[in-house]
């Protein structure tokens, strides 16, 4: 891709992505797309957030009882894989899962109604396709993952604790005082803030690449694979962007 070329294609994404983000506060309101999108984004992606999550918290329990053992200081499990999930690995799986099933669906949409000629259709009836299309997307996608991460960081929790306890014969008091311990406010607010960006992102670079459809059935599988890269590239950059940022707002020495 040409410079000019990209530079004009970041300029409509910027530009969609602000107007689609404004549109929360602009008549009219299409509560009703709004929760059909809650929907199929928070309930449609629930059981996998649930599976992945539990998976990789043992996993990760696992993996660190072994090499925690091996120094002295397995009764630290709980806090390292408490820190892990909740700054960190619970936020980016979610976001992932979350690029793969909502991303993919909202690009493929789009690009379906694109090459249906249904968004030209509401322009000619004077409904703004931003406004009707891409606001209930963002909105629903911004509300619906940090809701589905902390699900997710809590099934990764117990499932950590599960192989703590039953598997590694730790104490489970021991356990779950060190997760009390690390629910201090900067950790909180470290897990809390991400999947709020992720999801913006993950909707605004969905939106935009469905709506750029173009060539067919051929171009709407190039859309929808562009849509997931690209959400999943902008996740791990945005991580380590906001990682860097919060540990300096939240005072942490690195």
């Amino acid at each position: 891709m040409k410079s000019k070329e990209l530079v004009y294609t970041l300029q409509n994404f910027y530009l969609l992505s602000f107007r689609g983000l404004t549109g929360v506060f602009r008549k009219p309101f299409y509560l009703k797309d709004t929760i059909e999108q809650m929907d199929y984004a928070g309930a449609g992606s629930f059981l996998i957030i649930l599976l992945v999550s539990l998976f990789i918290g043992m996993a990760l329990s696992l993996q660190l009882s072994a090499e925690l053992s091996r120094l002295g200081l397995k009764m630290y499990t709980g806090k390292v894989v408490g820190i892990s999930i909740i700054r960190e690995i619970g936020p980016v799986t979610a976001a992932l899962v979350f690029a793969g099933r909502v991303g993919a669906g909202m690009a493929s949409e789009l690009g379906s109604m694109i090459l249906g000629h249904q968004v030209d259709s509401l322009r000619v009836f004077g409904v703004d396709p931003v406004k009707k299309l891409v606001t209930p997307r963002l909105l629903s996608s911004i509300i619906m993952l940090p809701a589905l991460t902390i699900i997710g960081d809590a099934v990764s929790l117990l499932g950590a604790y599960y192989i703590a306890v039953y598997v590694s014969h730790q104490s489970g008091y021991v356990f779950w005082t060190s997760i009390r311990d690390i629910l201090i406010y900067e950790n909180v607010v470290a897990g809390s803030v991400k999947p709020f960006i992720f999801g913006y992102l993950i909707a605004s670079v969905s939106c935009f690449m469905g709506l750029t459809t173009r060539g067919g059935s051929v171009g709407l599988r190039q859309t929808t694979t562009r849509a997931v890269v690209s959400s999943i590239i902008l996740i791990i950059i945005a991580d380590f962007v906001l990682t860097r940022i919060l540990l300096y707002l939240l005072g942490f020495s690195v």
